[in-house]
């Protein structure tokens, strides 16, 4: 089973401690994403790992129970929550929020802010997605396509990535449309697979 897909037996099988295979899939696809999010709320890299780690750990137990039910909610917020009662249980700690880093790279005294974490967690979630749905782009599609389309998530002007890549503004328009309509596909469908985890 590839890591690239969301598949909605990782879910079951997680349940299961003794697969290996399974936990890494999940550490693949999810780990990266709570590191950043850590690195997001101010966390130097190796506390963001020390996260991690421990949020692993959590949910190779709490994972045993997880039944998926709209009234409780979705997957991503059963595991923000995880995530960010670690990150406030590290932030608390007097030795670890004095080496907080804010987005500048300097020292950061600012409180922790608890509706602050829960917004850096839905961007962070919303980038995970696209993460994920870029790269499974990048395996079926023209790898110039999606440079162009990066190029113009970057910030760079329709007119300037046509004139880098010697093309006309509207062949540029056209593969910003028709990448950015297949991305929506993709990011739509694993979300929809985390949100209905048993099919």
């Amino acid at each position: 089973m590839s890591s690239s897909t969301t598949s909605p037996t990782l879910l079951s099988r997680v349940r299961n401690p003794a697969d290996k295979v399974a936990w890494r899939e999940f550490d693949a696809r999810y780990g990266e994403m709570i590191v950043r999010y850590g690195r997001r709320c101010g966390l130097q890299h190796a506390d963001a790992e020390d996260i991690r780690q421990i949020v692993m750990v959590r949910l190779s137990k709490a994972l045993l129970a997880f039944n998926y039910s709209p009234l409780r909610g979705k997957f991503r917020s059963f595991v923000g929550r995880i995530v960010r009662n670690e990150v406030i249980r590290l932030l608390s700690r007097p030795n670890i929020a004095s080496r907080r880093v804010d987005s500048d790279g300097g020292e950061s005294r600012e409180p922790v802010n608890e509706e602050k974490l829960d917004r850096q967690w839905e961007r962070e979630w919303a980038d995970h997605h696209l993460r994920r749905a870029v790269a499974r782009l990048r395996r079926t599609y023209e790898p110039r396509s999606i440079d162009v389309f990066e190029q113009l998530l970057a910030g760079q002007t329709v007119e300037r990535v046509a004139a880098d890549f010697k093309m006309t503004t509207q062949a540029v328009h056209k593969v910003k449309q028709r990448i950015r309509n297949r991305l929506k596909e993709l990011i739509a469908g694993q979300i929809r697979e985390e949100d209905q985890p048993n099919g």
